[in-house]
């Protein structure tokens, strides 16, 4: 039998690679049948200690479940949803953003496989579909930061490299979540699948709980599932169990 900390546990879930498929881009994910009811008998099983903590906006994440509304850090934490509806928001769009989005959606308009998403006040650059131009996205990205200032930073993901500002991170949210109820008193589960999960993985692992890695890749997540398909298995009936992790690299982002 694994050796996970005991329940009463809250569940912290990232929603793309963790628990639904990724896409070429974002517009291009599917909704699994049934995640919507899962989630929710999730929900009923935890006494409602459920949320979601992605790098989509809130919209998104409703919108992608049919609309069923739960606790929610949207934007790597930058905006938040209570278990009670109030949405607290870290950071506002300064002025200098606006020309800088322009600049550079034009320029990654100019080559064919590289996306350019807008995320309210934070924004992506995906290369999944030329992933040969990884380096040239991350340069765009840095330039572009350096025009943003000091308020800005460069965070890498799976094939996609996004700016957002400085202020907080889906550990941080994790963190807030717990200090509340339905989720207060309980072992925190957080389960994801790249580099912007691991500051939650840290903050689970620092309050004794339970940091799942969702697939392959260095992590300093203690668990691992390998796939969404497995994430959602694991959460319906406990199958398949997640494994120790046998790679962890203290470095990881």
């Amino acid at each position: 039998m694994i050796a996970l900390p005991p329940p009463p546990w809250g569940f912290f879930l990232d929603l793309d690679g963790t628990l639904i498929e990724l896409a070429e881009t974002p517009g291009g994910v599917r909704t699994p049948a049934g995640l919507p009811a899962l989630l929710e008998q999730l929900r009923a099983r935890s006494a409602g200690a459920v949320a979601l903590v992605s790098g989509r906006p809130i919209a998104e994440l409703d919108a992608l479940l049919g609309g069923v509304r739960f606790p929610a850090a949207g934007l790597h934490g930058l905006e938040r949803r209570t278990e009670a509806g109030v949405v607290v928001r870290v950071a506002a769009s300064p002025p200098v953003v606006e020309p800088v989005w322009d600049e550079l959606a034009a320029e990654i308009g100019r080559h064919p496989g590289l996306f350019a998403e807008r995320k309210s006040v934070a924004f992506a650059i995906h290369y999944r579909q030329a992933p040969a131009l990884a380096g040239y996205a991350h340069r765009l990205a840095r330039g572009a930061c350096a025009r943003l200032g000091p308020g800005y930073r460069v965070q890498a993901g799976k094939r996609v490299v996004e700016l957002r500002p400085v202020g907080a991170d889906k550990g941080d949210a994790i963190r807030a979540f717990l200090d509340e109820p339905p989720f207060r008193g309980r072992t925190p589960v957080f389960i994801g699948d790249d580099r912007t999960d691991e500051p939650g993985f840290l903050a689970v692992e620092g309050l004794g709980g339970v940091s799942i890695k969702v697939g392959p890749g260095p992590s300093r997540a203690h668990w691992r599932l390998t796939d969404a398909a497995a994430v959602r298995g694991w959460l319906l009936t406990g199958h398949p169990a997640p494994r120790r992790s046998r790679r962890r690299t203290r470095g990881a982002r």
